[in-house]
């Protein structure tokens, strides 16, 4: 796309993009360099274009980029940050016994902890790349089983995470690609501390993607 047309493209898709060396969005999915399994799923799932958030969100995730994305439920922000995971486990090396994730995704609920989960499995069982889902309200053997055998990556909520973790159950040393989901929620509900606890044993140069429906200072005071 020229210019012109990357502005006509993100003015017609009400996108607004800030920060440095900010990548063009793609138009179709086969423009992102998804591999073969990830476009079938996409057409098996009847999906047509990117939504806008995709569109923009799929290059600079890709690019390695630090995102912050502030898009409403429903706008497709879970395979903005889904699809480009899968990428990155892909480039990483395998993990070996005793190594925890290389994805974590967190999200305020169980409810959409389950979600993610869901949709993470429609794409990574055909890439031999396994996932589990941590929460609390539900037993911690199966939980605990899961991250014993090793899985790339983690959806969880922070004090079911914060559990397994100080019972070493795993750990977050392999950690290279973390994702906030509703970063606004997860403030709202008092979890600021939990996030802070949690990050601080993920290596700082991770790559890491906040997404949030709304932009207020304590999710930027955390995002900084």
């Amino acid at each position: 796309m020229t210019e012109q047309e990357v502005m006509f493209y993100r003015r017609t898709r009400d996108i607004t993009v800030q920060g440095h060396d900010v990548p063009k969005p793609i138009r179709m999915f086969c423009d992102a360099n998804f591999p073969d399994y990830c476009l079938g799923v996409i057409a098996n799932l009847g999906f047509v274009e990117p939504t806008p958030i995709q569109a923009q969100g799929w290059p600079m995730a890709l690019k390695g980029k630090y995102l912050i994305g502030i898009a409403e439920t429903g706008s497709g922000k879970t395979l903005a940050y889904l699809l480009p995971a899968l990428v990155h486990v892909n480039a990483q090396p395998r993990l070996v016994h005793g190594e925890g994730p290389i994805v974590l995704i967190l999200a305020p609920t169980r409810e959409l902890a389950v979600q993610i989960q869901e949709e993470a499995a429609k794409f990574a069982n055909h890439a031999n790349i396994r996932s589990t889902c941590i929460y609390g309200g539900a037993p911690k053997g199966p939980q605990i089983r899961d991250l014993k055998r090793g899985v790339e990556i983690v959806n969880a909520t922070p004090g079911r995470l914060i559990d397994m973790l100080e019972a070493q159950n795993t750990n977050l040393k392999r950690v290279t690609y973390l994702v906030l989901d509703e970063a606004d929620r997860m403030l709202d509900m008092g979890f600021e501390p939990q996030i802070r606890k949690i990050v601080s044993q993920i290596r700082p140069d991770r790559q890491t993607l906040y997404w949030s429906a709304t932009w207020p200072k304590e999710v930027e005071s955390l995002a900084r």
